[in-house]
C-alpha cells in the first residue's frame, strides 16, 4: 500500500521539534544509509554520526546532543530526547495506516462451540477452533488454523497470529501479540524413571497439572513454546518480550518486562526478575533464580543462581561480565605464555 505524510501530521501525533520544511511528505522510513529526499531516518548512536553528514535523508530524528550536526547537513530533522524510541512510535504510527485492520468478523469456517463467549468486535479467521469454555474480550483477534482449548481465554484487544495454540485453561491478557507456531501450554518435560521388566528402565509420565498465566502487554516470537505447570502455573507477567524459538519450561516464572532474545531457554522451576534480558542461545538451568536487573549475554549457560544485578557472561565458567573479560583476555594470551614458560625451563 502506498502511503505517504507530511513532517506536520508526524509531529501532531509524536510530538518532538520540528527544524525544516513541516509540508515535506514522507513516503517511508529507513536507515540513514541508501535514503532518499522521501525518507525519515534517524540518529540514536553517535558512532554513525558519519553517516549522518551523507545521508540523503529528507528528515532525520536526532538526540539534542545530534542537532547541530544534523544543522550542518541541512534538510528537515525533528529533536527529541530518545531518538530510538521516538523511531519505535513513529513505526506503530505508520503501520497503523499502511496495514489497517480489517473490519472484524468471524469467518464462516472457523468452529466455535456454541459454550464459547465472544465479546464485542472478536476477529476470528478461517479454520479457527475454538472450544467450550473459552472466554474472548473485545477486540480480541484470532487468526487462522488457532486452536483454543477449553477454558482458555483471550484478554481485550489481543493479537493471535494463524496457527497459534493455546492450551487448556491457559490465559492471555490484554494486547498481547502471539506469533504464528507458537504453542502456549503443551506439557512440560515430567517424567518419573522406574524400572521395566527388561530391566533397562523406561519413564513414567507426570502429568501436568498447571496451566500457563500471561499477563497484559506480553509479546511472544513465532514457535517458541511455553509449558504449562506440573502442579502449580507458569507465569509471565506484564510486558515480557519473548524472540522466535525460545523455550519456557514448567513452572518457570518470568518477572515484568523481561526481554528474551532468539533460541533462548529457561527449564523448569526457574524464576527470572523483572526487568532482565537473556540473550540469544543463552540457556538458565532449573531451580535457579534471576534477581531483578540481571542480563545475560548471548550463548551463555546459568548454572547458579545470580543474587546480584549486572552483566554476566561465559559458557564455562559464567561469571560478572567484567571478571569474564578479564579471563578471556589472559586465555588468548596463554600460548604466549606457555612457549615464555618453555623458554624458561630450557634455561634452568
Amino acid at each position: 500500500m502506498s502511503f505517504s505524510a507530511p513532517l506536520n501530521e508526524v509531529i501532531a501525533a509524536l510530538g518532538g521539534d520540528l527544524v525544516g520544511a513541516s509540508d515535506l511528505r514522507i513516503a517511508r522510513i529507513g536507515p540513514l544509509e541508501g535514503a532518499d529526499a522521501a525518507t525519515i531516518a534517524f540518529l540514536a548512536n553517535p558512532r554513525y554520526r558519519s553517516q549522518l553528514s551523507a545521508s540523503q535523508a529528507g528528515c532525520v530524528i536526532v538526540g539534542p546532543a545530534m542537532a547541530e550536526a544534523a544543522a550542518e547537513r541541512g534538510g528537515a530533522y525533528i529533536v527529541t530526547p530518545d531518538p530510538y524510541l521516538y523511531f519505535a512510535r513513529l513505526t506503530q504510527w505508520w503501520a497503523a495506516r499502511v496495514r489497517p485492520s480489517a473490519p472484524a468478523r468471524i469467518h464462516p469456517s472457523a468452529v466455535i462451540d456454541p459454550d464459547a463467549e465472544l465479546g464485542e468486535g472478536v476477529d476470528i479467521g478461517p479454520l479457527a477452533v475454538i472450544e467450550a469454555g473459552v472466554r474472548i474480550a473485545a477486540g480480541a483477534r484470532i487468526g487462522a488454523h488457532c486452536v483454543l482449548e477449553r477454558g482458555a481465554s483471550v484478554g481485550a484487544d489481543s493479537r493471535l497470529a494463524p496457527r497459534v495454540t493455546l492450551g487448556f485453561d491457559c490465559r492471555i491478557g490484554a494486547r498481547c501479540i502471539v506469533h504464528s507456531g507458537a504453542v502456549i501450554g503443551a506439557d512440560g518435560f515430567g517424567f518419573a524413571p522406574t524400572k521395566s521388566d527388561d530391566g533397562q528402565g523406561r519413564w513414567e509420565k507426570i502429568e501436568q497439572l498447571g496451566a500457563v498465566v500471561i499477563g497484559d502487554d506480553v509479546e511472544i516470537g513465532a514457535n517458541s513454546c511455553i509449558d504449562r505447570g506440573a502442579l502449580g502455573d507458569t507465569v509471565l507477567e506484564d510486558g515480557v518480550k519473548l524472540d522466535n524459538l525460545v523455550q519456557i519450561g514448567h513452572n518457570v516464572r518470568v518477572g515484568a518486562h523481561t526481554a528474551m532474545a532468539g533460541c533462548a531457554g529457561v527449564a523448569g522451576s526457574a524464576v527470572i526478575g523483572r526487568h532482565c534480558t537473556v540473550g540469544g542461545g543463552a540457556i538458565v538451568l532449573g531451580h535457579l533464580s534471576l534477581a531483578d536487573g540481571v542480563h545475560v549475554s548471548a550463548a551463555t549457560v546459568v548454572t547458579r543462581s545470580i543474587a546480584k544485578p549486572g552483566t554476566y557472561s561465559g559458557v564455562f565458567p559464567f561469571d560478572d561480565n567484567a571478571s569474564w573479560e578479564k579471563n578471556a583476555a589472559t586465555l588468548r594470551q596463554l600460548h604466549a605464555l606457555r612457549e615464555r614458560l618453555r623458554a624458561l625451563e630450557k634455561k634452568l
